[in-house]
């Protein structure tokens, strides 16, 4: 198997595209040979630029100094760079910059490790680069693309030529895995012939043997990229509503991006800044070990394919909320219980739900044993692997 990914963890960057690596390991674990290629672009982010020139040069440098050989987990990593322009404008188009030096990377990997199938994760870029390459009859190997959700709910809706360029990857592809049947719907729709759902997963840490003591402070979590569409400022205004009642009640926040300014401004203004804790990005054990430590993982948000973060928590005996009609919260949700949803913005009803369960211990209680079992029949690594391979075999076939 050769893994071929955009989102991938290195040196500079350990959390980044970490599912697509705990993937590639449960497939290794599963029975399968595995190599990883990385596109490594080597232009810094527009934030970088924006910062001023020694911002950006260091970016630069940071992306240039990342060792192109890796080994991760005893996977062999590679890191292909590549450069392209500006991602508002060009993402889309992204593949057909990345794949010349994907070619080169792809035929030289083949003479020592003569793969029988590549795995790429997003139609675009990853897809539609191995697309190209396999055009150019540089490689034959037959292509699964991987949509996690942003391919299909974002780039080919939002980005110019994204949906041409999703269409066409998603049909280059024997297999389509989605991570929901939401989004295998949407795939279909946008030129995938075969899909079939395989879930991501978590590791289930082993019971302690004893009833777990409830947290002091009672504290709820959010983990996840600080953007608009998570909708921690709906949290934070739940937090400002039970205030009264539950005068103890923290919020723990991880992860980094854009709206992190724009939130802390709200705790202000709400008055309850002193008791939201901004932890920033962690490393993904400590953020996972940090969540399954608090009372309530709540993250309300849209657009939402799956969410991992829903079941890492579940998975150590805490409960969560998600939002209803959203493809990922929904699957969960039905598999079994642990997780309450809630309407899209519905600051009431995501209020009372939090209220329902730290009013109630037996409630919280039942909620913990029911999220652990529901992860442990469903959503291990164990179970993503043996499915992933399964499918590896169908588009072989």
């Amino acid at each position: 198997m050769l893994v071929v990914a955009e989102f991938y963890p290195s040196r500079r960057d350990p959390v980044l595209g970490v599912w697509a690596h705990r993937q590639a390991l449960a497939a290794r674990d599963a029975g399968a040979q595995v190599r990883v290629l990385v596109l490594n672009r080597l232009v810094p982010p527009r934030a970088a630029f924006a910062a001023g020139p020694g911002a950006a040069a260091s970016a630069l440098a940071a992306l240039a100094r990342e060792p192109r050989e890796q080994l991760r987990d005893g996977l062999e990593v590679t890191y292909v760079p590549y450069v392209s322009p500006e991602r508002q404008r060009s993402y889309a188009n992204w593949g057909g910059w990345a794949a010349p030096s994907l070619g080169l990377a792809m035929v030289s990997l083949h003479r020592s490790f003569p793969f029988d199938l590549i795995h790429a994760h997003n139609a675009v870029p990853a897809g539609d680069a191995v697309r190209r390459v396999r055009a150019a009859r540089a490689v034959r190997a037959p292509l699964v693309v991987s949509v996690h959700g942003g391919d299909v709910l974002y780039t080919a809706a939002a980005m110019r030529r994204g949906a041409e360029a999703v269409h066409g990857a998603l049909d280059a592809a024997r297999l389509v895995l989605a991570n929901s049947e939401g989004i295998a719907e949407l795939a279909r729709t946008h030129g995938a012939r075969q899909t079939r759902v395989v879930h991501l997963g978590t590791d289930v840490p082993a019971p302690t043997g004893a009833p777990r003591r409830g947290v002091a402070p009672p504290t709820l979590v959010t983990v996840g990229h600080l953007v608009g569409r998570k909708r921690h400022a709906d949290v934070l205004r739940a937090l400002a509503v039970l205030t009264p009642r539950h005068p103890t009640l923290r919020y723990a926040i991880v992860g980094a991006g854009p709206e992190r300014l724009a939130l802390e401004g709200l705790a202000e203004r709400l008055g309850v800044a002193d008791r939201v804790d901004f932890h920033g990005q962690l490393p993904h054990e400590q953020a996972v070990e940090l969540a399954r430590r608090c009372t309530l993982f709540v993250m309300p948000s849209t657009e939402e394919a799956f969410g991992v973060a829903y079941v890492e928590a579940m998975a150590g005996g805490v409960p969560a909320i998600g939002c209803r009609g959203e493809p990922g919260p929904e699957e969960i949700a039905a598999a079994g219980d642990g997780l309450v949803l809630v309407p899209p913005g519905d600051i009431e009803r995501l209020t009372q739900r939090i209220e329902e369960l730290l009013s109630d211990p037996h409630r919280l209680h039942e909620a913990r044993q029911r999220a652990r079992a529901t992860v442990l029949a469903n959503f291990t690594w164990e179970r993503c692997g043996r499915e992933t391979i399964d499918a590896y075999e169908q588009a072989l076939r």
